[in-house]
């Protein structure tokens, strides 16, 4: 049987790129005499931009550290020992980058293992053990403090969760055994499950103490201090820490219920992780630690050696690293500065557009309509929305007048945007509009000042084609909600040039947008890709397959929502002008469905309507279904799913060859920030690679080996 530090050596050789993380051990005196502690400190020598985490050796560290501690408890030497971080970051975790490189089972395994090894000498010492969490705690580093006999956190703690479900993993070194029985299972299933699912959802300080995860909660300023302070009280007796007693009945039952039907809800049985972790915590009922232990090491080396996790892991390196540098972006030394900004419109979408661009930038906002109504409207909902931010005290009263101040509206584009540097029309999606309102702003605006329009599908060449400089129009289409979704596609048009195209991306990026480059082609990436998705499961409505079978025929790929809630949420008018705008372009496979143009007449919202008896369950309009008219092909669940993903993977296949974006990474970045389409999916082409799709209908597939799954 190989030891801990064998199992740790092995696994460090498979990872030479490890950012190593130490643990330092030094002696202090408690107060009120409460005699001699150790205090070990998670550090990896990096400041707080660089996360502490815990690869093979950074574990064989700890457990180095915890030699001389146990050997110091054993003799009598300490009264106690500490595990606390560096300034700001307690621990996030096991470092993903190793966890990539695994290519077999027994790797896998190893790496659960070393991790519980290493975490349970915490709970096995012969004095009392204290986690103080003095910033963000993550997954094995969460992990490591449950290990410990108490446990403080800092009302300044940001960020505190067990992420791994969201990624495809489990909480596999101790996470889904100990919370339950710490906190009871109801609490420990919202933490685990409810929250991961919840687009990683994170916790607070305070938060942490409220659900029992902490025994005390002290503030930032001085919280190792006072954490030292009240472990003196606790080791002296003076302070007492009580725990509620845990449901180990009915309550613990219904909570993993609860916990199987969020997960049904959110993947619909399409990622096995949740459910991995559901069934240990069901098993750790009986407070049998070690045996939940085990169940950890085999589910997190299932995990590892799977395709979901394999993709969670992609999908986090796309959102972490490839957004901060987009593929084909020029550089930014040619980015002009932008000190000004006009907004040509002042409806909903115009009015998102300024209040992102004044909270982002701090700089002048001016917006433009027809009529002073829509004007004042349009100041008016920025100025509402930054009073909703002061009064949830997200921003304070000087910040406020001082936004307030910087937005205006004007009705003469002149007046407006004579010394603007940046203007992004946001009006009606039609090409004359367009082109009259770029030739408008082009006789006012400065020689320098670029030219940016929010169209979701239109050509961007043709846009600036009778423009005197169309090397100064670029597409900057965002999506809805603004405030919410990430991306941003910036379309080069044929004429852009590179300091134009440089200034949009620096922009974007003081916008916090995750921006990709696309090429000038029908809808770009989000709307071409959905528009085909939507077309096909449209399409077999349209022959004769029953609306519930095409719908139930996509859950289970996880999807945030259904196709046709999603057509109601962007709007059936919108979803039929995009795909009538396809078609012109590309004839042979987007078609334009007599259904859907049938209910955009009628003025329907979408085809279901929803009401308090069934719960507010979508179900089918009996005006819409009296407007339907269908064939006699009914497919299955499964001829649906086949079809429509066999589209989607021609269509990417397509796109990639005409070059609308560098690589397949940049389609799944998009889908993931731009659609909400779910991490473990790595967007959708490796799921296309995993499923056999991709080779099926390209002959090849879009990813290289061991770049979203296990390497060979």
């Amino acid at each position: 049987m190989s030891t801990t530090a064998e199992l740790l050596k092995g696994a460090a050789e498979l990872f030479p790129d490890e950012v190593v993380t130490q643990a330092h051990v030094r002696h202090l005196d408690l107060p009120f005499g409460a005699g001699r502690f150790a205090l070990i400190t998670l550090d990896n020598g990096f400041d707080h931009t660089k996360p502490t985490t815990f690869g093979p050796q950074s574990l064989a560290n700890l457990n180095t550290a915890l030699d001389q501690v146990e050997k110091e408890a054993a003799e009598g030497s300490i009264v106690g020992a500490g595990l606390t971080g560096k300034p700001f970051i307690f621990a996030v975790g096991a470092d993903l980058k190793g966890v990539e490189l695994l290519k077999k089972h027994e790797e896998a395994l190893a790496i659960g293992k070393g991790g519980h090894d290493v975490f349970k000498r915490l709970a096995g010492l012969a004095v009392p053990t204290f986690a103080y969490y003095n910033g963000a705690a993550m997954g094995g580093g969460v992990e490591a403090g449950l290990h410990c006999t108490y446990r403080t956190v800092s009302r300044a703690l940001p960020a505190f969760s067990l992420p791994e479900v969201f990624l495809g993993l489990v909480p596999g070194w101790g996470g889904c055994t100990i919370l339950p029985n710490l906190i009871g299972a109801e609490k420990a299933v919202s933490v685990i499950i409810e929250n991961s699912l919840n687009q990683n959802k994170q916790l607070k300080g305070q938060q942490v103490f409220d659900l029992g995860i902490a025994d005390a909660a002290f503030d930032g300023a001085d919280f190792l201090e006072q954490s030292l302070l009240w472990t003196a009280k606790v080791l002296k007796g003076e302070t007492e820490v009580v725990r509620p007693e845990i449901d180990r009945g009915e309550g613990w039952d219904a909570a993993v219920a609860k916990g199987r039907a969020i997960a049904d809800s959110k993947v619909h049985g399409a990622a096995p992780a949740a459910y991995r972790a559901l069934d240990i915590i069901e098993a750790s009922k009986d407070g049998d630690l070690q045996k939940g232990f085990d169940a950890e090491d085999t589910a997190l080396a299932d995990l590892i050696m799977g395709g979901e996790l394999r993709s969670g892991i992609y999908a986090f390196n796309l959102v972490q690293k490839r957004a901060k540098r987009p593929a084909g972006a020029p550089d930014k030394s040619l980015a002009r500065p932008v000190t000004k900004v006009g907004v040509v419109g002042a409806g909903l979408m115009a009015s998102q557009l300024a209040l992102l661009f004044l909270r982002r930038l701090e700089v002048p906002v001016v917006l433009t309509d027809i009529d002073q109504e829509r004007v004042d409207k349009g100041v008016g909902y920025v100025h509402a929305e930054i009073e909703k931010l002061l009064g949830k005290g997200r921003i304070n009263q000087d910040k406020a007048n001082r936004l307030k101040g910087l937005v205006s509206g004007v009705l003469d584009k002149a007046e407006g945007f004579a010394d603007a540097d940046f203007i992004i029309e946001a009006v009606f999606e039609e090409m004359t509009v367009k082109q009259k309102v770029f030739a408008e702003v082009e006789a006012v605006a400065p020689a320098h000042a670029i030219l940016a329009t929010n169209t979701s599908s239109l050509s961007v060449s043709e846009m600036a084609s009778k423009l005197r400089h169309p090397e100064r129009v670029v597409g900057f289409h965002f999506f809805n909600p603004v405030a919410i979704l990430p991306l941003l596609e910036i379309v080069r048009g044929e004429q852009t040039d590179d300091a134009s195209l440089a200034t949009a991306f620096g922009v974007a990026k003081k916008l916090k947008k995750t921006a990709v480059l696309t090429k000038d082609a029908p809808a770009f990436v989000v709307n071409r890709i959905l528009t085909r998705f939507m077309g096909e499961i449209q399409n077999v409505i349209d022959e004769g397959t029953p609306v519930v079978t095409a719908e139930k025929a996509i859950e289970p790929l996880g999807l945030p929502m259904s196709p046709l809630v999603l057509l109601e949420l962007v709007g059936p008018a919108i979803g039929l002008h995009v795909s009538e705008t396809l078609n012109r372009a590309f004839p042979e496979r987007f078609t334009v469905s007599p259904n859907l143009k049938a209910v955009v007449e009628a003025g329907k919202r979408g085809f279901y309507v929803y009401n308090a008896e069934n719960g507010f369950k979508p179900e089918l309009d009996p005006e819409v279904a009296a407007l339907l008219k269908q064939g006699d092909s009914v497919l299955t669940e499964e001829q649906v799913r086949d079809r429509v993903l066999d589209a989607v993977a021609q269509e990417i296949g397509l796109m990639l060859e005409e070059g609308v974006v560098a690589e397949a990474q940049d389609i799944d970045l998009c889908l993931i920030t731009g659609a909400g389409w779910p991490f473990h999916l790595g967007g959708i082409t490796p799921y296309l690679d995993r499923e056999g799709v991709s080779e099926r209908v390209n002959g090849k597939k879009f990813l290289a080996p061991g770049l979203a799954s296990v390497p060979a």
